[in-house]
C-alpha cells in the first residue's frame, strides 16, 4: 500500500454528548507521505459528530503544503464520505445551499470551507468501519474486509484494510484526545 507520491490522511471525529446541548467534541486527522506522518488534532464544546469528522479532514486539508497533490481519504463518516463520493454537494451549490427538501444544508460553513480543496488536489474517498477492536478474537475480519471491499472496490488488499483500519484507529483516539483535554480545561 505504501507509495511515496501519494498522501494519505485518516481521519475521525466524535462527540461526547451529541445530542445535548452542552457536550465535547473531538477530531483527530493523520497525514501520511511516504515514511512521513503527522497526528493532528484538536476540540470543540457544544458541537455535533459530524462536524467533527469534517473538522478533522478540514484541518488535514489546511496541513497540505504541496498543491495537485495525490490524495486517498480514509475515513469511518458515511455522511461525510458520501457527500464526495455521491457528489451531494454539486446540487446543493446549484441549489442555493438547499437539500433536495428545500431545507438548508447542514454545516454550511464547513462544507463551503472543505470544497476549495476537492478543486486543488486530486482526491479519492474511502468508507472505513470505525471502531474495530483488532485485538479481540472475536471480531470477524474477513466480514469487515468484506464490507470493506463493498464500500471501496477491490483496490485494497487484506493487508491494506489491516494497515488503513490501524490507522482510523489511531485517528479516534486522537479525536478521544481532543475531548479529554477539553475536559481537562
Amino acid at each position: 500500500m505504501r507509495n511515496d507520491r501519494i498522501l494519505r490522511i485518516y481521519t475521525d471525529g466524535g462527540c461526547a454528548g451529541n445530542q445535548n446541548s452542552e457536550n465535547l467534541g473531538g477530531w483527530g486527522a493523520i497525514l501520511e507521505f511516504g515514511e512521513a506522518c503527522k497526528e493532528l488534532y484538536g476540540s470543540e464544546a457544544n458541537t455535533t459528530n459530524n462536524r467533527m469528522e469534517m473538522t478533522a479532514l478540514l484541518e488535514a486539508f489546511k496541513a497540505i503544503k504541496k498543491e495537485d497533490q495525490r490524495i486517498y481519504v480514509f475515513s469511518d463518516s458515511g455522511y461525510l464520505m458520501d457527500c464526495f463520493r455521491k457528489k451531494w454537494y454539486a446540487n446543493w451549490q446549484k441549489n442555493g445551499w438547499q437539500t433536495a427538501s428545500k431545507k438548508p444544508v447542514e454545516n454550511q460553513d464547513l462544507w463551503k470551507r472543505l470544497l476549495p480543496y476537492i478543486n486543488q488536489h486530486d482526491i479519492s474517498f474511502y468508507r472505513v468501519k470505525g471502531h474495530v477492536n483488532l485485538a479481540s478474537k472475536s471480531t470477524n475480519f474477513e466480514k469487515l474486509y468484506e464490507k470493506f471491499v463493498e464500500w471501496n472496490g477491490a483496490e485494497f488488499s487484506y493487508e491494506d484494510f489491516v494497515y488503513v483500519t490501524e490507522k482510523n484507529n489511531r485517528a479516534d483516539e486522537l479525536a478521544n484526545m481532543g475531548i479529554d483535554q477539553l475536559r481537562n480545561d
